[in-house]
């Protein structure tokens, strides 16, 4: 399980870094996008991941890690605009938005650290595929409980699914080497 920490802890350092770019070029503009938006976009990442799965033809020169970044770095901000709403404007610089990006991440690290130690580790033992499948799969129950406008009757939240999202797609990454 130590190796499995270290790896995530690596994976997460590299979306990380790349949000903090981005957040450079670009400021805080995703703070306009309402969930849904952001649900959105992690759903095109999903399906051209699947996409290139399938297809042994590539016409754009990325692979499924862009894409899983991606879907992390959309899904902890879907997290923060969950924490604090959206915004008419930019309301965030560079060390803050990277205050609640880190946050966010511990609470879902330590999340798989616990579903991790239940499972005994099986997600080893998954394919990138079926790894793909369940973000898509989470996606459409994320999709569902907002055309519900939030309400679940015994179902988890948004918040949870947006987690399992990011823990998949560690996972993908981790055995994308």
């Amino acid at each position: 399980m130590q190796d499995t920490a270290k790896q995530y802890d690596a994976v997460i350092a590299e979306c990380r870094s790349l949000f903090i770019n981005k957040m450079s070029d670009y400021g805080s503009a995703w703070r306009i996008l309402r969930l849904s938006s952001l649900t959105d976009q992690i759903f095109i990442k999903a399906t051209r991941i699947r996409q290139l799965q399938e297809n042994e033809v590539r016409k754009v020169d990325e692979g499924e890690k862009s894409e899983f970044i991606g879907i992390i770095n959309y899904s902890i901000m879907a997290l923060i605009q969950l924490e604090k709403g959206v915004v008419e404007n930019p309301d965030l610089n560079v060390e803050d938005a990277t205050i609640l990006y880190d946050k966010h991440i511990k609470i879902t690290k330590d999340l798989m650290l616990n579903k991790n130690h239940d499972y005994g580790e099986a997600w080893r033992d998954m394919r990138v595929s079926s790894l793909t499948d369940l973000i898509l799969q989470k996606l459409l129950r994320v999709k569902q409980i907002e055309d519900n406008k939030g309400k679940t009757i015994v179902s988890e939240g948004i918040d949870a699914n947006y987690q399992d999202m990011i823990n998949y797609a560690v996972f993908a990454m981790i055995h994308l080497g």
